[in-house]
This record gives structure tokens, C-alpha cells and sequence, in this order.
């Protein structure tokens, strides 16, 4: 069982996301009040490809033990500061499979649909980010740990503090890929 340590969101597109005391999922959409809100794509650059793609984006979550790493390397950064709706702790997130569906307090149920592929824009948050968020493995694979994206099955309110739960799709489990 992990547990959420921040929750955030923002009515703009912008990098970092304010801070909230908490925040309602909406079903099918989102964050309320958030700029990704929505059936449909609303990241800028998916927008520009294809409108009318399904959002699979609709809530960012990240485990803060990446920022634990980041501030050992020297970055300060906290919840929200990368863009998360909901930052959590004790929970293996890059190690979900596609489909498990996460519990956020009493009701809210977040289904992971795949890994944040961070750009450039990391960087002029902090510079040097990037290639602490995304690296090559032994293979020379591409390994993104900036999080992760799910949609909103369950809509509810989701506060620092709350549980988490986390509840498997039927095997064979699907690997995290970039949505």
C-alpha cells in the first residue's frame, strides 16, 4: 500500500502545477480545473497531430522517492514542481503494468494507461533534469522514470494522506510503454 504525499493541478498549460489541499477526479475527464482535463488530448503537441485522439493523459502521477534521487543529485524539487497531479510514496509505479488501477483514498480509481515521455521543457525547470528523468538501460533501451499516466475510471477527492491501493489487470501483465 502506498500513500499520496501531494496533489496538484493547473488551470494553465505550464510545467509545474500548484499545490492543492486536495483535488477532484473527475470520471472520463480528469482533474477538475486542471488543463488536461478532458476526453481528448489537450497536451499541445498531440493536439497539433491529431485532436481528436483519446486522452490517455488525464492524470500524472509521480512517486517521490524519484525525488528523493533527484535532490541526492542535487535538484530541488518537490510535488507538483514536474507536472504530477498526484505525488505518491512507497509504490513501485514504473513497475505497473498497463491496466492495474490505482485506489486514491476512498473512491477515486486511476487506470494506468503508460510512462510520461518527458522533452526538453525539463530542463528549463532545471537544467541537467532530463537526463536524470530519462536514460538507456544495459541494451541501450530508452527508460523514462518521470512517472506515470492513467484516466479516471472512478471519480473522487484525493488528498495528501490518503491510501493507495493497487489492483492488477489479469495476466499476462503489458510493460509500461510511452502514451
Amino acid at each position: 500500500m502506498g500513500i499520496v504525499t501531494a496533489v496538484s493541478r493547473s488551470g494553465v498549460h505550464g510545467f509545474s502545477k500548484d499545490n492543492q489541499p486536495s483535488i477532484r477526479l473527475l470520471a472520463g475527464l480528469g482533474v477538475e480545473g486542471d488543463a488536461h482535463l478532458g476526453e481528448t488530448v489537450k497536451h499541445r503537441s498531440r493536439v497539433a497531430q491529431d485532436p481528436t485522439q483519446p486522452n490517455l493523459r488525464q492524470v500524472h502521477l509521480i512517486h517521490a522517492e524519484l525525488h528523493d534521487e533527484l535532490a541526492a543529485a542535487g535538484h530541488d524539487v518537490t510535488g507538483g514542481q514536474l507536472g504530477e497531479n498526484v505525488t505518491t510514496r512507497g509504490l513501485d509505479l514504473l513497475g505497473l503494468p498497463r491496466g492495474a488501477r490505482l485506489r486514491l483514498g476512498d473512491t477515486a480509481v486511476v487506470e494506468i494507461t503508460g510512462l510520461r515521455n518527458p522533452c526538453e521543457q525539463i530542463n528549463g525547470f532545471q537544467a541537467g533534469l532530463l537526463k536524470r528523468v530519462v536514460g538507456r538501460d544495459a541494451d541501450g533501451a530508452l527508460v523514462r522514470r518521470a512517472g506515470i499516466m492513467g484516466v479516471v475510471v472512478t471519480g473522487g477527492e484525493v488528498r495528501p494522506g490518503d491510501p493507495i491501493t493497487v489492483e492488477l489487470p489479469p495476466e499476462p501483465h503489458e510493460a509500461l510503454d510511452r502514451v
